[in-house]
Order: C-alpha cells, then structure tokens, then sequence
C-alpha cells in the first residue's frame, strides 16, 4: 500500500508537470500521512499483551519510586526519566498509555502521588507541608493546588473527612 503511493507520487513527479500535479502529489502525501497515522495506532491495539507487561511495569516503577527516598531527592518522577527507564520513547509511552487508560503519563504520575497523598493524610498526623515535602514538593501550595485540581477538595478538607 505505502509503495503503491508511493510509486503514484513518483510517476506523477516525473510526469509532464501541468495544473493537477501539485494537487495530485499533495494527496498522495496526504493519503501516506493518513495511513502512517494508522499504522501507528494500530501498534496498540495489536500490542495488548506486552502492552500490559509495559504497563505493569511503569506501575512497579511508580510504587518503587515513591515509596523510596527518590521523592525527597530528585523531587517527581519526570515522563523523560519514566520512558528512559522503561527504554521506550515518552511519546510511545503516552500513545500507549492513552490507549489502554485514558490517560497521559503525567496524569499517570499525578494519579499515583494522588494516591500517596490521600493515604498520607488518612493514615498519619503529618502536615500538609511535611506530606507535600516527603512527595517532592519544594513548596506546600504547588501540592495543595494539584490535589484540589484533582480531588475537588483542599488536602485539609480531605483529612478533615476522616476525622
């Protein structure tokens, strides 16, 4: 197929030039952009298997990451680090992810350090400042602003539920 386009591309390059040709190769291209587009999708769908295998993976990963001391340390875990650990490029990991969760890798980490919040402020009488910095945030407000984003409730209101 993509030869086929090819050589349809090539014969009307070499062809006698007249007002059409411009037009003719421009969907030519068009019609080879649609069908990469395609073709990359379609890598996901045809990839469910070891696309769960990389998708455990990246969850081992995050769970590794922030239950060690790499959040106080090196601060979130970046989409660039994630990728280059799972020796995948960021853009395939977020085609990837996308396809099987809905979301990006950054709202992936987001969920997790959610998650890790919300069982911080459940289960211990640490601050919101101590949480947010043992999360890997310089500072509490960046914290409290992502976990309002994200949970329609301030981190103080979210504890203030368990009590």
């Amino acid at each position: 197929m993509i030869a086929a386009i090819m050589l349809n591309i090539e014969q009307e390059y070499r062809a006698n030039i007249d007002k059409f040709s411009q037009d003719l190769i421009a969907a030519q291209l068009e019609l080879l952009l649609t069908y990469a587009g395609r073709f990359y999708h379609r890598q996901f769908l045809t990839r469910k298997i070891s696309s769960h295998k990389t998708l455990n993976k990246l969850e081992d990963l995050l769970t590794l990451y922030f239950n060690s001391d790499d959040l106080i340390k090196r601060g979130l875990p970046t989409v660039a680090y994630i990728a280059d650990t799972l020796n995948v490029s960021p853009s395939y990991l977020s085609g990837l992810l996308k396809t099987l969760t809905g979301q990006s890798t950054q709202q992936h980490i987001h969920e997790k350090l959610i998650e890790k919040a919300k069982e911080r402020l459940s289960t211990t009488t640490l601050s919101v400042s101590e949480i947010a910095y043992a999360l890997g945030f310089e500072h509490s407000q960046s914290f409290s602003k992502l976990f309002k984003k994200k949970t329609n409730l301030s981190p103080l209101e979210f504890r203030n539920a368990f009590i």
